[in-house]
């Protein structure tokens, strides 16, 4: 899931906001999503929690 979210993020197929919907979900399911340090990765931004 990283490596696809990476490869959207830098075709600006999608928003942190989206991002941030897929830390949760891994959070209510580990290995379906990203972590916060993955979005840190992604973004250039550390993960805040909205």
């Amino acid at each position: 899931m990283y490596e696809y979210l990476t490869e959207q993020w830098a075709l600006n197929f999608v928003t942190a906001a989206t991002l941030k919907k897929y830390v949760k979900l891994e959070a209510k399911k580990p290995g379906a999503g990203i972590t916060e340090e993955q979005y840190q990765e992604i973004t250039g931004e550390p993960y805040e929690e909205s």
